[in-house]
């Protein structure tokens, strides 16, 4: 089932204000699962390089380790790019990734986490493809393990939302990632479909989502770790859903009856909001890891690949 995760602005959060408020809502109970249209586009590959061993002597041993040394400079180059950094954000490979929630990590989360930027660099690929109308990218190498995620695209300086959509059903990175690039960028029902014009000014965010826990109340989590997704019923007795991401309530500056209330108005919920309705709610909580990279940051890493192609191709040859 897929979700819209972010909210579009800044609300006034006075419990009159309209159902939606420039935010999409979720399918009912008597509808079945809302279903976003979904673009089908092919999977893409970056880093997906081979390696080189010499096994031999004379000339060709001396190419062959010329080829692998130039491979691990490759590879050290693309570790030290230049990215966004952030006081509350631990950075890996230079990019921007958050951890909301418990850092005590499987080896599983470790590998999945240190992919991230990679994450990043294949929904931009995703993208930019099928905007240019270009030939499908090649599969990824980081892993296809399945999990929840979300891919979400703000544009501009300010970084304001230009479309977010994701899945709680655990996906195949791989089908996932792709799905959801196409899906957040031009299906955004809150959102005209982002066009070539506006790719070059875009940054996307990768959130992966675990640890998702039963809450013992509508408080019972906490800001700026957990995200939340409420499930209530509506004014004329039908079951609604809606979802915040961690990072939501404190970039918009909520306390958490006001995010609560936001994510009620989210969810399609018109009546006056009141304490009783707030404790009706079934709230689960989750953790999530998030990695964002620029247009001009995943433009920085396709040139670079291309040079170590190019230079690949010439010893080769």
């Amino acid at each position: 089932m897929s979700s819209s995760c972010c909210g579009t602005k800044k609300q006034k959060l006075n419990g009159n204000y309209s159902s939606a408020n420039g935010y999409s809502t979720t399918g009912t109970n008597n509808a079945g699962p809302q279903r976003n249209g979904i673009a089908d586009a092919g999977g893409a590959a970056q880093n997906n390089h081979n390696s080189y061993h010499g096994r031999g002597g004379g000339a060709a041993g001396q190419q062959s380790q010329q080829q692998q040394h130039q491979h691990q400079q490759h590879q050290q180059q693309l570790s030290s790019s230049s990215s966004s950094s952030s006081s509350s954000s631990s950075g890996y490979n230079g990019y921007m990734v958050n951890g909301h929630g418990n850092h005590h990590l499987s080896q599983q989360q470790s590998s999945m986490i240190g992919s991230m930027p990679d994450m990043c660099f294949y929904c931009f690929e995703v993208l930019y493809r099928e905007l240019h109308n270009l030939e499908e990218p090649r599969t990824p190498c980081f892993t296809n393990d399945p999990f929840p995620l979300f891919v979400t695209w703000k544009i501009g300086k300010d970084k304001r939302l230009r479309g977010c959509i994701g899945t709680f059903s655990a996906m195949r990175l791989h089908s996932g990632l792709r799905e959801y690039a196409i899906t957040s960028a031009l299906r955004d029902s809150r959102f005209s479909p982002i066009t070539r014009d506006e790719i070059q000014r875009l940054t996307v965010s990768v959130s992966i989502l675990q640890g998702f826990e039963e809450a013992r109340g509508y408080l019972d989590w906490t800001l700026g770790i957990h995200g939340i997704r409420i499930e209530f019923y509506n004014e004329r007795g039908s079951k609604r859903t809606a979802t915040y991401l961690p990072q939501v309530a404190t970039e918009q500056g909520w306390d958490q009856t006001q995010t609560i209330d936001s994510l009620l108005r989210k969810g399609g919920y018109r009546a006056q909001i009141t304490p009783e309705t707030r404790r009706s709610i079934k709230l689960t909580r989750y953790t999530s890891q998030e990695c964002q990279m620029s247009y001009s940051e995943y433009r920085e890493l396709l040139e670079k690949q291309s040079h170590y192609h190019g230079q690949l191709c010439k010893m080769q040859c």
